[in-house]
């Protein structure tokens, strides 16, 4: 068992940089850390926090600190009131006794009253009414979330996307009702617009281009064409008609 977790830490893994380009991280001189998107880093993570969370359980730190622990994987929040830089202390603790290291630059106290944080995707903390203009306290995609999806659209419908435009649709559709599912909770209905507006760009420049339009394409691939007879998913369909 030891020697094919270790096989799993030396394999390099491919991934891309912030300007899209491949490169190798890992290999067989990787001596630290799992390489991102390793098979076996989910596994690896699972086991180190259960023995935090199981401290964390034995100790009653969620009484002590007046908090709860919630972790998916190595990612996790602790939610606390009143004594969050305690919780924090004790969590570098522990960590260090696991020879592991918190991101710092993943790693702050906020009053989630009046700063936002992120989650899992999704941004947690104050918003704002589009109807009322009324504050409350909601979750959201996040923009990151954003930004990164957006990417995958601008990938899928590159030029060098040459296959059938069924098949182009169905794998652009499978991407968008997956986000869509994700994210359907709390306030998503700016993120699905914006995210709307995006894919109906992207899917009517890759139409023109391909269809060689010299125009911007709105009259032969226009909205109402986009998303009834090319059969584009539409995110905002997953929320109805409901607005906050």
């Amino acid at each position: 068992m030891l020697h094919l977790i270790k096989m799993w830490l030396k394999a390099p893994v491919e991934q891309r940089d912030e300007n899209g380009k491949r490169r190798l991280t890992g290999g067989k001189d990787n001596d630290r850390r799992t390489p991102q998107g390793g098979v076996v880093s989910p596994l690896l993570a699972n086991l180190y926090m259960n023995r935090m969370l199981k401290g964390w359980r034995q100790t009653r730190r969620g009484e002590q600190f007046r908090a709860r622990l919630v972790n998916y994987a190595d990612d996790f929040v602790i939610l606390s009131r009143g004594k969050a830089a305690e919780a924090l202390e004790w969590t570098r603790g522990v960590l260090e006794r696991l020879a592991l290291t918190l991101n710092e630059k993943k790693t702050s106290i906020r009053n989630a009253r009046r700063e936002r944080f992120d989650f899992l995707g999704y941004t947690f903390g104050p918003h704002y009414s589009s109807r009322t203009g009324g504050r409350y306290l909601g979750y959201s995609p996040s923009l990151k979330s954003g930004k990164r999806f957006r990417e995958k659209v601008r990938e899928h419908l590159g030029r060098d996307n040459t296959k059938p435009w069924e098949e182009v649709r169905d794998r652009l559709n499978r991407k968008l009702r997956g986000w869509a599912q994700y994210f359907q909770l709390g306030r998503p209905w700016r993120a699905f617009d914006a995210l709307d507006r995006y894919v109906e760009d992207r899917v009517r420049h890759f139409l023109r281009k391909r269809h060689k339009v010299s125009s911007q394409g709105t009259r032969q691939f226009s909205t109402k064409r986009i998303y009834g007879q090319l059969g584009v998913f539409r995110l905002r369909s997953q929320l109805g008609g409901a607005r906050s």
